[in-house]
């Protein structure tokens, strides 16, 4: 069965039971990473038994409804294992394929370790899907996180895959050592020109234990603010979107763990902050409206889906009060409209409505050679 089922409008998401293998294959510890402190796993391969009851329980889950599920290894360097490993894990996963319980495989791995050979060694497996830990495609940042790997290796690891026929997954960070906004859009905009099928965007964290807390603790590395990261984070998922590239996780798996005093000694954590980035991109696009065609006024009305209120709205409310005090408006009138597109908000004021794209203003992200037949942010506006 192909993974992404259609249930006669568009393809269901997987239900991913992931199996998590920190470390494995890793050669190397890279400066922000320590997976045991976030996963709370063993260093050690699981035992069949193992293996397969971790599976057997997480497939119960949400049965007899629940969606096509897809076996996922995630934590480590997938293909960084020897061969044996690779083939011992990934045939004890395919046995639930084989029985129909699963649909499909998948795992992440860096992208120095995809190769002619290593992808030879999947073709007995019912593998569909392959992330790479690309983290940057500026050399200077990934050899200040000593990952080990170029910029060049990640597009020549995209090219076999594609090659192959391979859903690919590309994971970014921003905010690691040697990093800025500059760089931050320089990767995302090299990402996109890859064509991944999909992307997740990740902050860079300090954990405790990592080679990073040390140079945290001693001043040699200062993370990003929550701000500036979701801000980022903002424009990279508008360049994505816009270029029809999926954005399937924004941010860090809300955990216990990942709270001041526990693994996280710093950095722009936020257990929302998928939810923050939403609405951040709908401030941007509410704050050029108003900067182009309404400044001056005490009340302006924002329309939106209903659906895209909270991210209008903003954690607590705070980008209506943003709007307030940035505009010295008096009153900001939310409408919920079903009729809008989710990639779109409207702005009444006076007798005319302002129509906009999300997304289409952030210039710095832009791809280097913008489709300008769909044109720019302000697409128009019509007498009410």
């Amino acid at each position: 069965m192909p993974l992404n089922v259609w249930n006669g409008h568009k393809p269901l998401k997987p239900f991913i039971v992931p199996v998590f293998i920190p470390h494995a294959g890793c050669p190397h510890r890279c400066v922000f990473c320590n997976q045991t402190a976030i996963t709370r796993g063993s260093l050690d391969l699981p035992s069949s038994e193992r293996l397969r009851t971790h599976i057997d329980r997480f497939l119960a889950y949400g049965m007899p409804h629940r969606r096509p599920a897809q076996i996922s290894f995630y934590g480590g360097n997938f293909l960084g294992l020897p061969p044996s490993r690779i083939e011992f894990l990934l045939g004890e996963a395919a046995e639930f394929i084989h029985t129909g319980r699963a649909e499909s495989l998948r795992f992440s791995t860096r992208p120095d370790t995809i190769d002619r050979h290593s992808l030879d060694l999947l073709t007995p497996f019912p593998v569909t899907d392959i992330e790479l830990g690309v983290q940057s495609m500026a050399d200077t940042v990934l050899a200040r996180s000593r990952r080990g790997h170029t910029a060049e290796n990640t597009r020549q690891a995209v090219s076999l895959l594609q090659e192959r026929g391979f859903r690919i997954g590309l994971q970014m960070m921003i905010g690691l050592p040697g990093d800025d906004m500059d760089t931050a859009a320089e990767t995302g905009r090299r990402i996109a020109a890859l064509r991944p099928d999909f992307v997740r965007i990740y902050p860079t964290v300090v954990l405790r234990g990592s080679p990073l807390a040390r140079w945290y603790r001693s001043g040699r590395y200062h993370p990003w603010s929550l701000d500036e990261t979701v801000s980022v984070a903002a424009d990279l998922y508008d360049l994505f979107s816009g270029q029809g590239i999926p954005v399937i996780r924004m941010g860090l798996q809300a955990d216990a763990d990942l709270q001041p005093g526990a693994a996280l000694l710093a950095g722009p954590y936020h257990p929302a902050f998928g939810h923050l980035v939403h609405g951040r991109r709908f401030l941007h696009a509410a704050m050029d409206l108003i900067q182009t065609h309404a400044l001056g006024r005490s009340e302006v009305s924002i329309e939106v889906h209903p659906r895209n209120e909270s991210n209008m709205r903003g954690n607590r409310n705070r980008n209506i009060e943003i709007l307030k005090d940035r505009f010295h408006i008096k009153t900001v009138k939310m409408i919920r409209n079903i009729g809008i597109p989710d990639s779109e908000i409207h702005l009444l004021s006076g007798s005319f409505r302002y129509r906009g794209r999300l997304g289409d203003h952030r210039e710095r992200f832009k791809p280097a050679q913008p489709d300008t037949a769909q044109g720019g942010y302000y697409v128009g506006q019509q007498h009410l």
